[in-house]
């Protein structure tokens, strides 16, 4: 009988203490979370901060990165002109030997005429405006009768002897670079017998009742002419039906080599390729570039010495370097297939982007001089 009785005083003696630790275990928790919360806040503001100013530094040494290449990059082109302006090389800019104008064109009567001088053996030369190069003769001869049918092969029908006369078109420098290193100057040259064949298919192609075009004829085939895709459209047609004999003279202005040639050439040629894989991804095709290659296996280009890109009346291509002065021209070799010679000519002449705006624009000018004259006339002026 005694043992429920003492058994419930200290049940009830026990119940406040229990209540009392599961408040203290509750207040507890509670505290806890608080500060497990506050701590998680602070901890995200600090890594938003770091991320804020990681951010900041990163662009701030891209945008430093930046101006430091494009001031080193302008230091480096005004030291090159320096160089250039002291040692007598590559800028355009610079001056040229005494009484050889800068210009290539002056105006009369409205119309730009090319510069035409007298060099020390009184031969017709044509200004540059560079100081290493300064003149381009006015006419060349080549004896590459390309297209004769007795000769299966272009060594035998390129000599050193005289040949055909070709006349200057027009001529500009090959830049490399975004700083606009001088590489070589380019000129353009049709044989003079075939300026009536070139005079007929560009007046014809504005008028066709035409033999001469007027001043907003010729304002109408310059636009053409420069445009991307007409130019490229008008020059393609020219290459592949007027069967033109014409010649693409370099001179370099400075030392390089028949590899960093090659290779222009070669970026060239595939670039317009890749557009038409039809008519360009056989395996004939694929042998001509071949070859072309393995004809610039070889060394050093030094400055000023003129290797001849020869393209025949059927598109045949021969390449010549002159590696010791007048008339010793070496062959280099010969491709027969026509399309390569095609695609390398527009490299210089037509479309969106070519290997020299100035030889482009130059070589455009010095058509406007053949066509406003009477189909023919120009050979007989030449000659």
């Amino acid at each position: 009988m005694l043992r429920p009785v003492t058994l419930r005083p200290l049940r009830a003696a026990q119940q406040p203490a229990f209540r009392a630790a599961r408040r203290t275990i509750s207040s507890s928790r509670g505290s806890s979370k608080l500060t497990q919360e506050f701590d998680l806040n602070r901890l995200n503001a600090q890594r938003r901060d770091y991320d804020r100013n990681r951010t900041a530094f990163l662009t701030a040494g891209a945008v430093a990165g930046i101006i430091s290449f494009i001031y080193t990059a302008w230091k480096l082109k005004k030291a090159i002109e320096a160089n250039n302006a002291k040692e007598g090389g590559g800028g355009v800019k610079f001056d040229s030997p005494p009484n050889i104008p800068t210009e290539q064109f002056k105006t009369e009567a409205g119309e730009l005429r090319k510069i035409i001088v007298h060099d020390e053996d009184g031969n017709e030369v044509v200004p540059t405006g560079n100081s290493t190069v300064p003149l381009f003769p006015r006419t060349i001869n080549v004896s590459l009768p390309l297209d004769t049918k007795r000769q299966s092969t272009l060594e035998a029908s390129i000599t050193d002897s005289a040949g055909t006369q070709y006349t200057l078109v027009g001529l500009g420098m090959r830049s490399v670079t975004f700083i606009g290193i001088n590489v070589y100057l380019v000129g353009l040259y049709v044989a003079t017998q075939d300026i009536a064949r070139l005079q007929h298919y560009l007046v014809k192609s504005v008028n066709p009742v035409a033999t001469t075009l007027i001043p907003s004829e010729k304002d109408a085939l310059r636009r053409r002419l420069l445009d991307p895709v007409e130019g490229e459209a008008l020059w393609d047609a020219l290459l592949r039906d007027a069967g033109l004999r014409s010649v693409l003279r370099i001179a370099p202005v400075r030392d390089t080599d028949f590899h960093h040639l090659r290779d222009g050439f070669v970026r060239a040629v595939q670039a317009r390729s890749a557009l038409d894989k039809a008519a360009y991804g056989d395996e004939a095709f694929g042998a001509a570039m071949k070859a072309f290659k393995a004809l610039f296996n070889r060394g050093q280009v030094p400055k000023k010495k003129e290797m001849l890109l020869c393209r025949g009346e059927g598109g045949a291509l021969a390449v010549t370097y002159d590696a010791g002065g007048k008339q010793q021209r070496e062959v280099l070799g010969t491709i027969e297939d026509p399309r390569l010679s095609h695609l390398l000519w527009l490299n210089y002449l037509a479309g969106s982007k070519v290997a020299s705006e100035p030889a482009r624009k130059n070589i455009v000018e010095g058509v406007m001089e053949f066509v406003e004259r009477p189909v023919g006339t120009v050979a007989t002026q030449v000659v």
